[in-house]
């Protein structure tokens, strides 16, 4: 049974390290393209905020829907559907594409400066 942590125990290190150096080559390519594209980097970042004020307003509008519609979301599948339906493909693409644009963007501030 030792045997067996311990054998997981050091998948569990190898797994730990290729991971760490995936994240730092991609830290690192990021860094790269960062230098590469400056007013790009910069632009993303702009963007990253815009988008950051306009995902604030969207999740006011929907907290906002679900405070005047809870009881009937809790009680009928057809108003929760409808609202997973209406925010929630919009939401999730949101997400993402500010994910994007903050990554291509992180330290392009403190790099220009």
């Amino acid at each position: 049974m030792l045997a067996a942590q311990d054998r997981t125990n050091e998948i569990l290190e190898e797994l730990v390290g290729f991971m760490a150096s995936a994240q730092k080559q991609r830290n690192q390519e990021l860094a790269q393209w960062r230098k590469a594209n400056p007013r790009l980097a910069n632009s993303c970042r702009e963007a990253a905020e815009a988008l950051s004020r306009v995902q604030a307003e969207y999740l006011e509008r929907m907290t906002d829907e679900i405070t005047e519609n809870a009881e009937d979301m809790a009680e009928g599948e057809f108003m929760l559907n409808e609202f997973v339906d209406r925010f929630g493909p919009r939401l999730a693409h949101l997400n993402g594409v500010i994910q994007v644009l903050a990554q291509l963007s992180s330290a392009a501030g403190s790099s220009n400066h």
